[in-house]
């Protein structure tokens, strides 16, 4: 989730809608402009046992963050007195509410770069994870450890959030306390382009989650899933989750998104120090009726829109968010593949020439069945495996065209090898774990952690 900073200082009223429309208007960059930025999640759990770290403790997670303050720089961010978060030069570490340590990564002009971040965090938080006990596991779900048995992060927002999940579905809370994803942010050069780039990332989403699927396991066994992460994302908050019916007509603009999210419900606002629950209001009634005599502010809306979890998501960027958690070796392919398809215009039409005969219900259908068999999934009685095998060639053109080089002049199609690799077999990182937990690791939690733990 994305991490919410409250304003110190005064925001512009909201004295119309069209304002919010001029937010994303105000927000197109020219393409030399274009950046990337991913965020990546990461489950931690106890190295000895396979439980998840709790937040508190000589071993628990703050201490964690308090170790990384003292031996790599970070600059600590507290809640009530607990450390929740470091903020870097560039980046952030921030916590989801179980306990999942997030890196949100720098504005990098290319995947290379976003590479050498990665490695450096990871070098970083095994180095302090070690002596605590901690290991961190390239999944996308804990695989051990129960709801309740997983502490919350003492952050206002969760406080807020936690219970409201269990009103508006069934699986909001492991959402918040047992999942972890990659997420990859984009620019958009116009109006056009964003809506174009949000059809295609919606478009894609069960093929992204499909070719990433990797949370087979949940409290101690295989649950039956490629990716339970990306089911558990269907019964959260239908308000503000999935797919949107609407972004895939060709009339689709800013103006219709503001008006589909001005009418979900809100989390919250804050003025100063005070955190005021608003799940009883959208935000149209809000913009209309103020709350406790505070009229809507455009800081309101921008937190508004961070917590919209809907598979590609409009701010002042483009989130793609369906992918779950990955080995490092993985973790990058995701901004590769999603930078060559989405940063060339003919790449992006290709990509969008694979789904774009698909029916709403077909989507949905595919979307499903995503979750369930990874690659082995159907559409049109074509498998995601060919599908995953095209547009990853889509990708590899992309990324030929903009010619970024490292410094032994590799393009970032490198970044691609692995996940390449694996669609060529027609698997997911999904299927090589089950393949694993049924024959050498043998339901042992620790077996896998022995193998597959960060560093």
């Amino acid at each position: 989730m994305s991490q919410y900073v409250a304003d110190k200082h005064a925001s512009p009223q909201i004295e119309r809608r069209d304002q919010l429309v001029e937010y994303f208007a105000a927000s197109v960059k020219p393409r030399e402009q274009w950046r990337i930025g991913t965020e990546y999640e990461k489950v931690a759990v106890r190295r000895s046992t396979g439980h998840a770290v709790p937040f508190s403790g000589e071993q628990g997670i703050e201490r964690l963050l308090m170790g990384l303050a003292d031996r790599f720089g970070w600059e600590p961010v507290e809640e009530e007195g607990r450390v929740v978060a470091l903020k870097g030069a560039e980046s952030w570490i921030t916590l989801e509410p179980g306990g999942q340590v997030e890196l949100s990564g720098a504005i990098c002009a290319n995947v290379h770069q976003a590479r050498r971040e990665l490695d450096q965090h990871v070098d970083e938080i095994v180095a302090v994870g070690d002596a605590l006990d901690i290991a961190f596991l390239p999944l996308g779900l804990q695989p051990l450890s129960r709801l309740d048995e997983i502490e919350w992060v003492p952050k206002k927002r969760y406080r807020i959030m936690g219970p409201y999940m269990l009103r508006v579905g069934t699986l909001g809370q492991r959402m918040m306390k047992q999942t972890a994803g990659v997420q990859v942010n984009l620019d958009y050069g116009s109006e056009a382009d964003a809506m174009r780039k949000v059809r295609v990332g919606m478009g894609l989403t069960p093929l992204l989650t499909a070719m990433f699927a990797n949370s087979p396991l949940l409290e101690g066994d295989l649950n039956g899933f490629a990716t339970f992460r990306g089911h558990i994302w269907t019964d959260t908050d239908n308000a503000r989750c999935g797919l949107l019916p609407f972004i895939f007509r060709e009339s689709a603009s800013f103006e219709h998104y503001v008006d589909y999210v001005l009418d979900v419900p809100m989390y919250f606002i804050v003025r100063g120090e005070q955190w005021y629950e608003m799940t009883a209001h959208t935000f149209r009634e809000f913009m209309q009726n103020g709350h406790q005599g505070h009229r809507a502010t455009m800081a309101d809306w921008i937190a508004h829109l961070t917590t919209l979890f809907y598979e590609t998501r409009l701010k002042s960027y483009l989130e793609i968010r369906c992918a779950d958690s990955q080995p490092p070796e993985l973790m990058v392919a995701v901004p590769a593949l999603v930078k060559g398809v989405f940063y060339e215009d003919d790449c992006l039409e290709a990509a969008w020439d694979l789904i774009k005969r698909w029916t709403w219900e077909e989507r949905l259908a595919a979307y499903h069945d995503a979750h369930r068999r990874g690659l082995q999934a159907k559409v049109k009685g074509i498998a995601f495996a060919e599908l995953a095998r095209e547009l990853i060639a889509i990708a590899e053109e992309g990324l030929r065209r903009q010619h970024a080089l490292d410094e032994r002049d590799q393009d970032e199609t490198i970044h691609l090898d692995r996940i390449r690799e694996l669609v060529r077999r027609g698997l997911c990182p999904a299927d090589l774990v089950i393949e694993k937990w049924k024959g050498a690791w043998g339901g042992d939690v620790r077996r896998m952690i022995g193998e597959t733990a960060y560093g």
